[in-house]
């Protein structure tokens, strides 16, 4: 039924060709440049070729740093709420979790094509852009990449020009932030460039708050005409209060009368983290036709999130009653990543050919552990509380439902402790092939060799696996017209058992094969004129998950589930006055197992999501926003049992320049206060939306 679907969405697509040929082409390549028609302006980018988006025949999204101010995103979060085919969810609090087509990810992050796999809120102070590359994406990438991937390219520094812009902001719930981005060119040839923010975080939940601080220097040097360097530094420090959300009732949808009441412990709900992160990236023009690259990235990263949250509710029997589960986690983590490619221009009779060869060497070392909650009233790690606001909890000290004092201790239970160590040499090749001047051919494939080392502690057993892929990719991209390309695509990626996150290879994980993700994907792309675009996509994922058989433990069981879909978005001037971003997706797919087919919907998997912003030029000082996100009911457990509500969210700004160096700003949330459950976790932690706020920033550059 899923390819069935594919098939008469592929034609709706195909029968869009036509009228896409009666346009006419209003801009050359070089125009695609100036107006920004390639993933980025700069040469390193996340594709690692100076390829045109027309030209990709994949599915992705590009948010700005103008779109990031305008619409006062301060959130990966936010932007996802915009972007179709993509949804949030909650990451317990404490870390960016996206779901891409339906694949929850916490680790398919990268920075300037670097991989950034720490469980973390990633900042957008210091962004040129966010890239949202959707579907498998394993022969740039690697391992993962099983939805698609977020890249965030970072500002460089900028020869020739100084300049400073600044701006601060103030909230309803009295959160602030400051940011500062200034360059200095230093000559002809170089030129330094720093940001920096902070921020004091607050919200409509009782305990919430943190801090956040960032500053990233970077410098750039040109050594004759043909070589680049780019270096950087960024000092991150994070601090804030994990917020689980609130329990399902008896309906399976989020109790609204707990929307005030915070499941946890305002000393003890705790995330930490200090990155210190360093990238290099060196650039050579060989020849006209010949160009290469080589960068280097590290990381150091140090995390500690601690927390209680709502593990069981039964609102039949025991509605005053909640019980709290809680642990502490920490992670220790270095990663060096060095990685390098080459791209060519040829031609080979009547085929003209760009293609890239690259090499990626990665060493990551990861120290982890976790201590469960340990209750000196049960000696377990759960108890029963009664529901109050506040709760009976603080400083891990607490009364229990039945009036006795408790206490709690993150150092009696160990749950696991494991020393890992992984390394990773990858190779790739790509062709892109122009067989005409309007049929054009992609055609690669990767080879990645994943070793992974886990030293159990507790066990004193030290486990070793190593797993070997070879993933390829296809696609055709056929332009009726220089503004218009239809494109077909086939694409695979992995997972390896560990994980995305290495926790461990125990039990029978160090003899599974891998997951595996394939994309079979169909789209259209066509600018309406050099400011307006519309995309449009079907896909179907599969995933391939080996399993122990239950009745042979010496046999597996390979079982195949899929996800398929259509998303759309339409993005750029729609007038010399009017700009607008609209997406909508529509998702389906359905839970498998060793029976087969079992009839429930995968979780955190809206049928339809929807969104829309406007920006009306009033006049030339004046400028009006208009937004809003749709996202229809979906489950948050596998067992289909835990709803969340579908919710539409309408947000607006209003813009003012005050004279040519100084902008007003105003950005309101929710404009009917509605009370919504954005994103959830698990059964009994599901967020609670903010209410009518606002957030006023005064920005200027000089």
């Amino acid at each position: 039924m899923g390819r069935c679907r594919f098939v008469v969405c592929l034609a709706v697509l195909c029968a869009l060709a036509p009228f896409a040929q009666a346009e006419q082409q209003e801009s050359t390549l070089e125009e695609i440049v100036v107006v920004a028609k390639y993933l980025y302006a700069d040469r390193v980018n996340a594709l690692k070729t100076p390829t045109p988006i027309l030209n990709v025949p994949q599915s992705l999204s590009i948010v700005t740093a103008e779109q990031i101010a305008l619409q006062g995103f301060t959130s990966i979060g936010d932007i996802i709420d915009y972007t179709p085919g993509v949804s949030n969810s909650q990451g317990e609090g404490h870390r960016d979790a996206v779901v891409f087509r339906g694949v929850r990810s916490t680790a398919d992050f990268f920075i300037d094509g670097a991989r950034d796999d720490v469980q973390y809120y990633r900042p957008l102070y210091n962004l040129e852009q966010v890239e949202i590359l959707r579907g498998p994406n394993a022969l740039l990438f690697g391992r993962g990449g099983t939805g698609g991937i977020l890249n965030r390219v970072t500002k460089k520094g900028v020869i020739g020009e100084t300049f400073t812009g600044f701006s601060a902001g103030v909230g309803t719930f009295g959160e602030i932030d400051a940011q500062i981005d200034s360059n200095f060119s230093t000559g002809d040839h170089s030129a330094y460039r720093i940001n920096a923010f902070y921020e004091r975080l607050n919200n409509h939940r009782d305990a919430y708050e943190g801090d956040r601080v960032g500053v990233n220097p970077t410098a750039k040097f040109e050594f004759g005409a043909a070589t680049t360097l780019d270096l950087a530094y960024e000092y991150v420090d994070h601090q804030r209060f994990i917020d689980r959300g609130v329990p399902t009732g008896a309906d399976g949808q989020p109790v609204k009368a707990f929307k005030d009441i915070v499941f946890g412990d305002p000393e003890l709900n705790t995330t930490e983290i200090t990155a210190h992160l360093f990238r290099a990236a060196l650039q050579h023009d060989f020849s006209a036709n010949l160009k290469g690259n080589l960068s280097a990235f590290y990381g150091d990263y140090d995390k500690l999130y601690q927390n209680f949250y709502a593990s069981g509710y039964d609102q039949s029997n025991t509605p005053e009653q909640v019980t709290l589960d809680g642990y502490v986690d920490t992670t220790d983590r270095q990663n060096v990543i060095l990685s390098g490619n080459l791209i060519a221009e040829m031609t080979t009779g009547p085929l003209s050919h760009t293609l890239i060869a690259g090499a990626e060497v990665i060493d990551t070392n990861s120290d982890q552990d976790r201590f469960n909650s340990f209750w000196s009233t049960t000696s377990d790690d759960n108890e029963v509380f009664s529901i109050a606001e506040p709760l009976q909890l603080h400083a891990g000290l607490g009364v229990n439902a039945s009036g006795i004092a408790t206490t709690n201790s993150f150092t009696a239970d160990l749950n696991d402790d494991t020393r890992v160590g992984i390394d990773v040499f990858s190779a790739y090749i790509q062709d892109e092939i122009e067989v005409s001047s309007n049929v054009h051919v992609i055609i690669g494939a990767r080879y990645d060799r994943f070793d992974i080392n886990v030293f159990n502690v507790p066990a004193a057993e030290t486990r070793h696996r190593r797993d070997e892929e070879v993933t390829p990719r296809l696609g055709i991209v056929f332009k009726p017209r220089e503004n218009v390309s239809l494109y077909a695509s086939y694409s695979e990626s992995f997972l390896p058992r560990s994980g995305e996150q290495f926790a461990n290879i125990n039990g029978q994980n160090d003899r599974l094969e891998p997951n595996t993700f394939t994309n079979l994907e169909a789209g259209v792309k066509w600018d309406f004129d050099r400011a307006l675009s519309l995309t449009a996509a079907v896909f179907e994922i599969e995933q391939r998950s080996p399993q122990v058989a239950d009745n042979d433990p010496s046999t597996l069981d390979v079982i195949d589930s899929e996800i398929s879909g259509f998303e759309a978005q339409i993005k750029g001037q729609a007038s010399r006055n009017w700009f607008v971003s609209a997406g909508y997706s529509y998702l389906d797919g359905e839970q498998v197992n060793r029976a087969g087919a079992t009839g429930l919907r995968p979780r955190e998997l809206p049928e339809h999501s929807f969104s829309l912003y406007n920006r009306l030029q009033i006049s030339e000082k004046f400028a009006l926003g208009l937004g809003l996100t749709h996202q229809e009911k979906s489950f948050i457990n596998n067992g289909n049992s835990a709803v969340l509500p579908s919710y539409t969210r309408f947000d607006a700004c209003a813009y003012y320049q005050l004279s040519d160096k100084i902008e007003l700003q105003l950005n309101i949330e929710n404009l009917t206060d509605e009370l919504y459950f954005p994103h959830s976790h698990s059964t009994h932690q599901a967020s609670v939306g903010a209410p009518l706020n606002a957030r006023l920033t005064i920005a200027s550059r000089f």
